[in-house]
């Protein structure tokens, strides 16, 4: 049994982590300050001998004995990335910067969730991690697409530097449940619209290419990259290189809810990827790992998890 820290521990990919190292039977202490995190997403763990719940904000230094640590605590979707953007970069760079501390003092093994964002627009297609990207630096989306390229120098610094044994993993579009419904994503906004046969809003002309992997695949790769010997730091793509334009998904979503919704265009964001895939190869060869969640088995799990929720 391990004693693993997870920052960011209550949100959507978090819940699922500690859920997962909770069942293996480590000892998990989940750190969140509910920005984006919900308690009802670790309500079925709290009172459980091997869990701690604790609310802290990682831009603030935070000191514990563990053995490994998850960084995961920043709002991802740009709904709520874009709300305090001075907040994120923060978030991103000071909390990095605190956790990888608290590694160094205490010998803990540590993984930065990085993100496909540091690929920005991307010129080159499928995306491998040897890929510098196009990120634009002032833009609307830097204040999460600099923050994350920030911390992945952060972490390989303190690496170098210092000796801090790090995981690097970079974390292409995911869905599942305990996604908020009003999380701003592909994904959940199709389906919430769908189910209130309200009109499901496409940005651009849905076109552009999306490829998602569900909660249960991504959780499977990031123990899988954290038990990788020292030696191997990333960074690593995790996702599903299956690609779908947003036009597509949203059909498929609306013939899946049986909904009465409409499809309507709206103008893209500016800075918003028209093509974004993963080159998993390294994830094949590194910790033998794919995708196994198929779309539509993954989208009728979450349409079961928002009817639920709404209801």
């Amino acid at each position: 049994m391990r004693r693993i820290l997870v920052s960011g521990g209550a949100g959507f990919i978090g819940s699922h982590l500690c859920t997962k190292l909770i069942n293996e039977g480590h000892h998990v202490v989940c750190l969140d300050n509910f920005f984006t995190g919900t308690k009802n997403n670790i309500t079925h763990l709290i009172g459980k001998s091997n869990f701690e719940l604790v609310e802290h904000d990682i831009t603030n230094p935070f000191f514990i004995e563990v053995d490994e640590i998850y960084n995961l605590a920043c709002p991802a979707s740009p709904i709520h990335y874009q709300y305090d953007p001075i907040k994120t970069m923060k978030t991103s760079v000071m909390g990095a910067i605190n956790l990888l501390d608290l590694a160094l003092k205490i010998n803990a093994k540590i993984m930065q969730a990085s993100t496909s964002e540091v690929y920005g627009d991307p010129i080159v297609h499928p995306q491998n991690e040897q890929y510098w990207g196009n990120v634009n630096p002032i833009g609307i989306r830097s204040c999460y697409d600099e923050g994350k390229r920030c911390a992945e120098t952060l972490f390989m610094d303190y690496y170098r530097e210092k000796g801090v044994r790090i995981k690097i993993i970079r974390i292409f579009n995911t869905y599942g449940p305990n996604m908020l419904p009003n999380d701003g994503r592909v994904v959940s906004n199709f389906i919430v619209q769908a189910l209130q046969n309200t009109d499901v809003t496409i940005y651009g002309d849905g076109s552009q290419t999306r490829s998602f992997q569900y909660i249960d695949d991504l959780i499977e790769g990031m123990t899988r990259v954290m038990a990788t010997d020292d030696s191997f730091t990333g960074p690593i793509n995790l996702g599903n290189p299956n690609e779908f334009s947003i036009l597509s998904i949203a059909k498929r979503i609306i013939e899946l809810t049986n909904s009465k919704s409409n499809i309507i265009f709206k103008p893209l964001p500016n800075d918003d990827p028209q093509q974004r895939q993963p080159d998993i190869s390294l994830a094949k060869d590194v910790i033998n790992w794919s995708p196994v969640v198929q779309l539509d088995e993954g989208l009728r799990s979450m349409i079961q998890y928002f009817k639920e929720k709404t209801n």
